[in-house]
């Protein structure tokens, strides 16, 4: 596995809304600007780019954004993933790499066991394009807390023959949630039905 370079970035909120945070909202994104073999044409079988960097790269970068937080996987609480394509690239691309059980099995046994389905975001940019990783609660995707994004760059990568695939995790959810989980909507709206 070839990785160009590696990037972390951590996030603290303490303030939000003009009140101060109970207890800052940390999210960390490490992120690897990896070749992109196939830039420049067009090949039926992604499979050899899936098994050289899934697995690898799915244990790994959320690894480095739970060590940047200080936190063990079971600390982890919101999660997310995102593929940026370099121009000579296909969206697919990256997207054979972080869509797969490889990814996200890797991904989720760092992250404590966790069950849910990984958020994700795939586009194809020039370097320095910002792409969001959307981030979800690791256990139960109704928790509507844990939803939110983070805006993420880096400001040569990708190069037109470059992916760069980020894992984001939280210590948290959003700072002030204020509009409940779809379990206790679902729950009220079964109340009126019946």
């Amino acid at each position: 596995m070839e990785i160009r370079k590696m990037v972390t970035t951590v996030e603290e909120t303490y303030i939000e809304g003009f009140k101060q945070v109970e207890k800052p909202v940390r999210v960390a994104v490490a992120a690897a600007v990896i070749q992109n073999p196939y830039a420049g044409k067009y090949v039926e079988d992604l499979q050899p780019l899936i098994d050289e960097y899934s697995a690898k790269l799915g244990k790994l970068l959320p690894s480095k954004a739970l060590e940047a937080l200080g936190l063990s996987g079971e600390e982890c609480e919101g999660y997310g993933k995102a593929a940026l394509v370099g121009l000579d690239g296909e969206v697919e691309h990256g997207s054979a790499i972080i869509h797969t059980m490889l990814f996200g099995n890797e991904f989720r046994k760092v992250c404590g066991n966790a069950k849910t389905l990984l958020p994700s975001a795939e586009k194809r940019g020039g370097a320095g394009a910002s792409i969001d990783l959307a981030i979800k609660h690791k256990m139960d995707a109704k928790i509507r807390s844990h939803h939110m994004s983070f805006e993420f760059r880096i400001p040569d990568a990708p190069r037109a023959d470059e992916i760069v695939i980020a894992a984001a995790v939280t210590s948290s959810g959003r700072a002030h949630p204020r509009i409940g989980s779809l379990h206790a909507e679902l729950a009220a709206q079964g109340e009126q039905q019946e």
